[in-house]
């Protein structure tokens, strides 16, 4: 199918009518096009079920990965499941609109570019991601909260039947890492998460404390050991694309319209991922 793409977007959240304008037009270019979807699509269930199916109407494939925003227990949500329970609900809401899940047998992208394993993960954050002098996850929470950075998360997402957010955390890295490890031989991946895998991208945030919330250290080397093509992220809401160790990452997130409405380029554009032609500019991994 000629001209088809792997294209990705994230952090739609809908909630805002600026935002589901720019999903009511979201199309494929091709009809052969991919999306992938890195999380924060709404917070609402309602909402997200109206998204998904949405996409997964217009794509003939949607890969999707969760972000903290979905995993909420809102208040006035009438999806009032936590942790576990909430996840498994999106998980069997996705499946039945046809959307592969973190769950689900990664599919192998076949078109320009591939091919290439596409593995959507859910694997949370750890507060690994300090500010400079903190040497415990307790010391950095302190600092965040004296610097009122705070996410929402400690109020919304909770982590049922796991004691703590961070043992959650853990018991995904586990899985997540069998399953990539057990990934077809010799086929490069596309990771797709909501968070980034690596700390730097955090660098440039305005208030750093915020980066407790944004990942975990124990995927530091996961582009490099899972053969990564290119990762794909959100969650910062500063979309732009770096290297590191030669492999592509593209923050692809949407954001909010406060955030989106002063830049000049046109927002919700879907980020091309792949393409048959190589990466001209790409670097060579050391």
């Amino acid at each position: 199918m000629p001209n088809r793409s792997l294209v990705a977007i994230s952090d739609l959240h809908v909630r805002y009518q600026k935002n589901k304008e720019i999903v009511e037009a979201l199309r494929p270019s091709s009809p052969g096009d991919w999306l992938l979807v890195a999380g924060d699509v709404a917070e609402v269930f309602d909402d997200f079920v109206w998204a998904m199916r949405l996409l997964s109407d217009r794509f003939p494939k949607v890969v999707w990965a969760p972000g903290n925003h979905e995993l909420w227990t809102y208040p006035g949500d009438k999806a009032t499941s936590r942790g576990v329970e909430r996840y498994r609900l999106l998980v069997e809401t996705c499946r039945s609109l046809g959307v592969v899940t973190p769950e689900d047998p990664y599919p192998v992208w076949d078109g320009p570019g591939g091919p290439a394993v596409v593995a959507p993960l859910f694997l949370l954050y750890d507060y690994t991601f300090r500010p400079e002098g903190t040497t415990t996850a307790e010391e950095a929470l302190e600092r965040a909260y004296d610097a009122g950075v705070v996410c929402t998360d400690e109020m919304f997402l909770h982590p049922d039947p796991h004691p703590t957010r961070e043992a959650w955390c853990a018991d995904r890295l586990k899985e997540t890492e069998k399953r990539l490890e057990d990934r077809p031989e010799g086929l490069p991946t596309v990771l797709v998460n909501h968070y980034p895998t690596v700390r730097e991208p955090t660098r440039v945030l305005r208030y750093p404390e915020f980066a407790l919330w944004c990942g975990t250290e124990k995927t530091a080397d996961w582009h490099v050991r899972f053969d990564a093509a290119a990762v794909v992220y959100g969650h910062l809401h500063i979309p732009r694309t770096t290297w590191h160790d030669g492999v592509r990452f593209d923050e692809v997130s949407l954001g909010y319209p406060r955030e989106w409405q002063p830049r000049p380029s046109a927002p919700g554009q879907l980020r091309r991922i792949l393409t048959g032609d190589g990466w001209p500019d790409r670097p060579p991994r050391r």
